[in-house]
């Protein structure tokens, strides 16, 4: 078993770590009064709807809610965290002008709930292109993730596209890691949640960045309301998608860089 890189808040360090081991961890980076504002905020949306997810592949004890900037604007300090950018410009800049946001997930794994599927989160996408890294991960561990409460399961090294059914359990580790911190693993990393055996649920938060000339996982001008997102600063705003890639692809009348073809 290979253990997870465990690094300072380094973007140039983290970067060269994930391109090369699938996964890296930087520990105690969130503040705690920031976590307990953003948990606080998925109460009533995971009462209300946390279960519609559920399925043989979610868990049927594990309450999502998608599309996060809907729900918790503190949530955006993690989604657009300095060391999070640095780490999206390094690795995805090398393919794209700009990234947008995939997707972002709470996930709250109960007691009793088994250990998810391995898979790879890209694997929606119709092609792959050598050598080109579609999307990156970053989950927030909102609680402590343990390996007895479901610290996400990871098998470092596993963007090089091996096969999933012939990965064995020894290749594979878990994310164990206090609150606060990050994992970041690419979209071509082999992973998912774990078994919960402990007494408490453990709570994460997992936003996707990809290519900005891919389509989002997502549909954010749709699952977020408009006077939502126009809430929010510039640089969330074009994470959301609210920009074009380049002055073709995406372009709209208010485009911030006045990128809009002449009549």
């Amino acid at each position: 078993m290979v253990d997870i890189k465990r690094l300072n808040n380094d973007a140039d360090a983290v970067a060269e770590a994930l391109l090369s081991d699938g996964g890296v961890i930087v520990e105690n980076l969130a503040e705690p009064a920031l976590l307990d504002q953003i948990l606080a905020d998925f109460d009533a949306p995971f009462d209300e709807q946390g279960d519609k997810f559920a399925n043989d592949f979610n868990g049927f004890k594990t309450r999502r809610l998608a599309s996060i900037l809907a729900y918790s604007t503190a949530s955006a300090d993690l989604i657009a965290h300095d060391l999070v950018m640095g780490v999206a410009d390094r690795v995805l800049k090398r393919h794209c002008k700009t990234y947008r946001l995939g997707s972002s997930t709470a996930i709250e794994i109960h007691p009793g709930e088994g250990g998810q599927q391995l898979h790879r989160d890209d694997d929606f996408y119709p092609i792959r292109i050598p050598g080109v890294e579609f999307q990156i991960s970053a989950m927030w561990a909102l609680t402590d993730f343990t390996i007895e409460n479901g610290a996400t399961r990871v098998v470092p090294g596993s963007q090089d596209l091996r096969k999933i059914k012939d990965i064995p359990e020894t290749d594979v580790t878990q994310a164990a890691m206090p609150r606060g911190s990050v994992l970041f693993y690419l979209g071509g990393t082999v992973h998912g949640g774990g078994k919960n055996e402990s007494t408490e649920p453990r709570t994460g938060l997992i936003t996707t960045y990809s290519l900005g000339w891919l389509r989002q996982e997502e549909n954010m001008y749709l699952s977020v309301p408009r006077e939502k997102a126009d809430s929010y600063p510039d640089h969330v705003r074009r994470l959301m998608g609210y920009q074009s890639h380049g002055p073709y692809l995406g372009v709209y009348p208010g485009d911030p860089d006045n990128h809009w073809f002449d009549a």
